[in-house]
């Protein structure tokens, strides 16, 4: 199973790396080409969408990886309660169109959410039998359709954006990869759904509190979008979207092959307690040892690299870069708990901290808007997420008995050698200066890259051999190299 594991997360990891290029990429060549307002206008139509979604979302995924043996039955169910919802949803978003563009006073969102609620319709047509490639840890036909919906986008969107240098390029980049994803599902897995509700009951007995919880989840993360494109308008949530989705990109994008692949590993061992214990320790460290200087480094390079790619008129966005792409790092010290709850089934468990996460954090976000503005939900986002860290700790606590103490312990030497690298990184940076010519601001990123790398890999080994050379993240990081030296030294003497 560890070999499946790490083939899953290979090529997950591999569809992850380009995706998030091309998820760059997008970003910085439609935001050269595109204002703030365009931004923020199709996240306001997007924020809008993703709420009531939520709200009638079924997790029909997890509940067939979850079952023991589901059969055509069970994947007619799955698409027809799908496309059931889905086109519920196409509808009450396209008779709620013209009113939300008068609440908003934006005449424009009404047409971007009329053709946002045929791309809702389209999603209930994907293709269920494709979570047997994730229940049987088979990830190479991910990778593909991972990276050709991405493709699809970024070509359609940037194309858009050179001919109209519109909000348009946003919506039909979004669209085409939406399309192609569904057509290449069922070349992957040949599928002739038929309608059928016969195993409605059964799905929903796993799903149900994962739906209820991905709604609480959505209104949480989703309400900061609606109050400043209220209060603040369009271009600050332009701002704070682009912002976010890029403070994102280097950690929630990389922690997700790791996460999609940990759901069926943990869930072969869940009987075991002491070997998932084991399993959720090594795959926690390690998450943490990949992901943590990611996050941080980037938001130590967003100054000049926000200048460098994507112009003044974006400097807004690098505050909320720097504090978000932190808090995201950090978050990877409790980031499996998801699939850890779901592979013991206490999907319940989740939502009940979902409910209690939305109750906590609301009323900061809310009180720091109104105390500082965009700046006030930034940081209020901060507090919030480093308390959703220590609250997601008790959970795992509470799954396998192991204490806060243990897992920050697990990642001390992560921790220690992030801080390092942060301070030297940050006197580097004083010493080379704020703006300059374009080729200036290209060199002090790659210096502040290969300077930060080395200080991180050089302090976390360092603090292992003090350790004594424990079992941790070093160990696995170190298998892999040695892998990938031998295999290159194979395809040398080939």
């Amino acid at each position: 199973m560890k070999d499946k594991l790490a083939k899953g997360v290979a090529w997950l990891g591999a569809a992850k790396v380009i995706v998030n290029l091309l998820a760059l990429g997008s970003t910085l060549i439609l935001a050269r080409l595109l204002t703030p307002e365009d931004f923020g206008l199709f996240s306001l139509a997007l924020t809008m969408l993703t709420i009531i979604s939520a709200l009638t979302e079924l997790s029909m995924a997890n509940a067939l990886i979850h079952h023991k043996s589901p059969t055509d039955i069970h994947f007619n169910t799955a698409w027809t309660l799908n496309l059931s919802r889905a086109l519920i949803i196409g509808i009450i978003f396209s008779i709620s169109a013209p009113i939300m563009a008068q609440i908003y006073h934006e005449p424009r969102l009404t047409s971007i959410m009329l053709f946002l609620a045929v791309s809702i319709v389209m999603s209930g047509l994907n293709n269920p039998k494709m979570v047997l490639l994730t229940r049987d840890l088979v990830f190479w036909q991910e990778f593909a359709l991972t990276v050709s919906q991405k493709f699809a986008g970024f070509i359609v969107g940037v194309a858009i954006a050179l001919i109209y240098k519109s909000y348009w390029a946003l919506v039909g980049g979004m669209i085409a990869s939406q399309f192609v994803g569904i057509v290449i599902s069922y070349i992957i897995i040949p599928f002739k759904p038929k309608f059928s509700f016969a195993h409605s009951k059964e799905l929903w007995s796993f799903s149900i509190w994962l739906t209820f919880g991905q709604i609480v989840n959505t209104l949480n993360w989703k309400l900061d979008h609606l109050l400043i494109g209220s209060y603040l308008g369009v271009k600050s949530l332009g701002f704070y979207s682009v912002g976010d989705n890029l403070a994102g990109l280097p950690t929630r994008e990389t922690i997700g092959p790791l996460q999609t692949t940990l759901f069926p590993g943990f869930k072969k061992i869940s009987d075991d307690n002491e070997r998932l214990k084991a399993a959720y320790k090594s795959a926690q460290s390690l998450i943490t040892a990949i992901v943590l200087p990611i996050g941080v480094g980037f938001a130590l390079i967003a100054h000049p690299m926000v200048l460098l790619v994507m112009g003044e008129k974006w400097l807004p966005i690098v505050q909320v870069i720097q504090v978000l792409s932190c808090v995201f790092a950090l978050q990877t010290l409790s980031s499996p708990v998801q699939p850890l709850a779901m592979s013991k089934g206490e999907t319940k468990l989740l939502f009940k901290r979902d409910l209690f996460s939305f109750g906590m954090r609301v009323p900061i976000i809310v009180a720091g808007m109104f105390m500082g503005g965009l700046l006030g939900i930034i940081y209020a986002r901060a507090i919030t997420g480093v308390i959703a860290i220590f609250i997601n700790m008790h959970l795992v606590r509470r799954l396998i008995g192991t204490a806060i103490s243990s897992q920050i312990a697990a990642n001390g030497r992560s921790l220690i050698s992030i801080l390092l690298m942060a301070i030297c990184v940050l006197y580097l940076e004083s010493i080379l200066g704020q703006g300059g010519a374009q080729l200036d601001l290209l060199f002090k990123i790659v210096a502040l890259i290969i300077f930060g790398a080395l200080i991180y890999l050089s302090t976390h080994f360092i603090l292992w051999i003090i350790a004594g050379r424990p079992q941790g993240p070093e160990n696995e990081i170190l298998k892999i190299v040695f892998k990938l030296i031998e295999k290159i030294r194979r395809v040398s003497n080939a």
